[in-house]
C-alpha cells in the first residue's frame, strides 16, 4: 500500500446523503416564501421569468444526465477529466445550481432565484471542497494538475475536450439519473403555486 492509498483511506468521501438532506432542509425553510410571496411584475415580465426558469430546469436535467454518462460508476475511483469534467471539476453541482436558480425563476421571482441559487452554491461548494480533499489524497499530483487547469464549479468552455468513446452502464445511468429527474417535479410545483396564488387560496405578500 502506498502513502497516497493510506491517506485516501484516512479521508472518507463526502457524504452525499448529507448534501441532499441539507438542500431539502433549505427548501423547507424557504417554503413559506414560496407559498406566500407574490412577484410584483406585470404579466409579460412574469411570463418571461417563468419561461426562462423552465429552460434552466431543462438545462439542469440534460446537463446532469450528460455528466452522469461520463461518471458512470467511477465516482471517487477514477479522476474524470473528459466531457463536462473538462469544463469544471464538479459539473453535477454546476447543473444543480442552475436548476435550483431556475426553480426560483419558474416561480416568477428574481429574489427567490437569487436566494435559491446562492444557498445551493454555498452548500454544494462546501460538499465539493470535501470531495476535493478526498480526491487530492487519492490521486495526488494528477489531481493538482487537474485542479490547476480546470475550475471547480464555474465553467470554462474553452477547455472542453472529450474522448472518442464513453463507456455507459445503463443501470448506473438510471440510478444516478434519478437525481436529475427530481428537477422535473419543480415545474408542476411552480404551476401549482401560481394557480393557488391566482385563485386567492394563499395570503400573498408582495415581497419581490
Amino acid at each position: 500500500m502506498t502513502a497516497t492509498d493510506f491517506t485516501a483511506r484516512s479521508i472518507p468521501p463526502a457524504d452525499q446523503r448529507r448534501r441532499i438532506n441539507v438542500l431539502r432542509g433549505l427548501f423547507l425553510a424557504a417554503l413559506p416564501l414560496v407559498l406566500t410571496g407574490h412577484p410584483l411584475w406585470s404579466a409579460l415580465p412574469a411570463a418571461a421569468l417563468h419561461v426562462t426558469g423552465t429552460i434552466l430546469i431543462f438545462v439542469a436535467i440534460l446537463g446532469r444526465f450528460w455528466a452522469t454518462l461520463y461518471i458512470g460508476g467511477h465516482k471517487n475511483d477514477r479522476l474524470l477529466q473528459d466531457g463536462p469534467y473538462s469544463i469544471c471539476r464538479h459539473p453535477l453541482y454546476l447543473f444543480s445550481i442552475i436548476g435550483i436558480a431556475g426553480f426560483g425563476l419558474a416561480l416568477e421571482s428574481l429574489m427567490l432565484a437569487g436566494l435559491f441559487g446562492l444557498a445551493g452554491a454555498v452548500v454544494l461548494h462546501g460538499i465539493a471542497m470535501r470531495e476535493e480533499r478526498f480526491l487530492r489524497a487519492r490521486f495526488g499530483a494528477a489531481h493538482d494538475a487537474y485542479r490547476a487547469r480546470v475550475p471547480m464549479i464555474r465553467p470554462r468552455l474553452a477547455g472542453f475536450h472529450s474522448a472518442a468513446q464513453v463507456q455507459v452502464r445503463p443501470h448506473l445511468l438510471w440510478r444516478n439519473g434519478r437525481d436529475a429527474l427530481v428537477f422535473l417535479s419543480a415545474l408542476p410545483l411552480a404551476e401549482a403555486v401560481d394557480l393557488a396564488h391566482r385563485a386567492g387560496h394563499l395570503t400573498l405578500l408582495g415581497l419581490w
